[in-house]
């Protein structure tokens, strides 16, 4: 049977069909069924490691958002199974997707393949068509943000993979070559604090491999009074407001967009370009070729071509700026960056070159910092990891390129020394701070099926060389044998 699309919100976000529970319990099926075809190896091969602090992970992954989910699926199916992956989030709040994100579609194309690894019924459109038809998935412009999160949902469940929510890492110890161990905290954290393992991912996601950016000057201000666009925002409770919102970024237009559409009174979006830009640099990038090999270009090229990414913002989607524009509250002041705010008895005073403006919330679209000494997990470790600003010494430098870290193609960190080598030996970065080693591929839909496989890669090598001694013995030692047949 053929479905139209389902009914919008006012979000645009569709509903849930109830009915069709049914087709998507038949395509789980076909999944396992998928992947029962491809099952080889058919079994674990790992040796288990011990240690008297408890038990060890041979894989942990901190972050259970698309990347982490992706990345524990394919060590899946390379049967590496002792793994976990982490969240600090309850169940289907992973991700930015119904926390901060306030798109009301992806940006990326719909028919973009990712988290599913090459499986066709494990792709996004198995799943819409599971439910809406043929006819929906011809229907349908972008992916509605509320149902990607729906997806990823399905995905996890079908696939059973090892998440443990509501558990936070902070803090990374090296305990020995090739064994970690990882402090957590949250309601999922273990009786004991920490888990072991000899292998750990951090993916997580854009703000990862640094912290969202606030101007100093703002920081002045009662936190009461704003929140960048990474943050959650009480929307509701700013009905009747008047809101200004510093920046171009897309995240700016989103929350226009979503803040109006919640009742706000007008919002104002400033930026200190002329203009917006018009060209997104991701569309040329999300070729295969950029997205699958960009990571063996020499370092000139690379730092060359991420500066060039760099001096860019992504610009609005066109249906999102539209949508914001067209209420009337909202306003754009293009060429008016913010040179000053303070607290009033009305509210706060906005300063530009053109003039003053009130505002009763601000909202930062400013940006992200990516700097490993400003993640508190890395604390320990973060002296250890070289930097683009070690490796390369460019004719023009850019420090937004210097402080990204300098990765493997694996996406394994690159160490300062030998010392360090020795602590880093297991540590994966497969965040959006991987950027101007391997593109934009780590925490980027259109990069994931081109990122995965890189960073399995390198994990399972590394478990097989580590162990590689007692491996070889042991094939050496082989002795079962295959042929029984006998010579008259």
């Amino acid at each position: 049977m053929k479905l139209g699309l389902p009914d919008m919100d006012h979000a645009n976000q569709p509903r849930a069909n109830q009915p069709l529970a049914s087709a998507l319990a038949a395509l789980s099926a076909r999944v396992r069924h998928d992947l029962e075809c491809l099952d080889y190896p058919a079994r674990p091969w790992v040796r288990p490691h011990t240690s008297p602090e408890g038990h060890v992970h041979d894989v942990l992954i901190i972050g259970g958002g698309q990347s982490g989910l992706a990345c524990a699926f394919a060590l899946l199916r390379e049967k590496v199974e002792n793994i976990l992956v982490i969240d600090e989030n309850p169940p289907g709040q992973e991700g930015p997707w119904v926390t901060y994100a306030r798109m009301v579609t992806l940006r990326t194309p719909k028919h973009l393949t990712s988290v599913d690894l090459g499986i066709p019924s494990l792709t996004f459109r198995a799943w819409w068509e599971a439910q809406y038809g043929p006819e929906g998935w011809k229907a349908l412009g972008k992916i509605p943000r509320g149902e990607w999160m729906r997806y990823l949902v399905w995905y996890r469940k079908t696939l059973g993979l090892p998440v443990r929510n509501e558990t936070r890492a902070t803090l990374i110890e090296p305990v020995r070559r090739g064994l970690f161990r990882v402090r957590a905290a949250g309601p999922g954290a273990p009786e004991s604090g920490f888990f072991l393992a000899r292998k750990v991912v951090l993916a997580t996601g854009i703000q990862g491999g640094g912290e969202w950016h606030t101007p100093d000057f703002i920081k002045a201000l009662p936190k009461s009074r704003y929140a960048h666009t990474a943050e959650a925002v009480d929307y509701a409770a700013l009905a009747g407001r008047k809101i200004g919102i510093l920046g171009g970024g897309a995240s700016a237009f989103d929350n226009a967009q979503y803040a109006l559409g919640a009742g706000a009174a007008a919002v104002d979006v400033f930026i200190r370009r002329a203009a917006l830009p018009r060209v997104n640099p991701i569309r040329i990038m999300e070729s295969a070729g950029f997205l699958g090999h960009f990571s063996d270009l020499s370092d000139a090229q690379r730092y060359d071509g991420i500066s060039h990414f760099l001096s860019f913002n992504q610009p609005p989607t066109n249906d999102t700026f539209s949508r914001a524009a067209a209420y009337p509250g909202f306003t754009f002041h293009p060429g008016e960056p913010w040179l000053a705010v303070r607290e009033t008895p009305a509210g706060v005073e906005v300063t530009t070159p053109k003039g003053g403006y009130v505002f009763d919330f601000l909202v930062l679209s400013t940006g992200l910092l990516t700097d490993a000494r400003l993640r508190p997990e890395l604390a320990l470790l973060a002296g250890d990891i070289a930097c683009w600003r070690d490796k390369y010494q460019p004719p023009k430098p850019n420090p937004l390129v210097d402080d990204h870290p300098y990765l493997q193609p694996d996406f394994a960190f690159t160490p300062r020394s030998p010392a360090a080598a020795a602590r880093l030996h297991g540590l994966f970065n497969f965040n959006y701070a991987a950027l101007a080693s391997l593109g934009l591929s780590a925490s980027a839909l259109s990069g994931m099926k081109f990122a995965v496989p890189k960073l399995t890669y390198g994990i399972v090598s590394q478990l097989f060389t580590d162990d590689a001694a007692e491996i070889l013995a042991d094939y050496k030692a082989y002795a079962e044998e295959e042929f029984t047949g006998t010579w008259p």
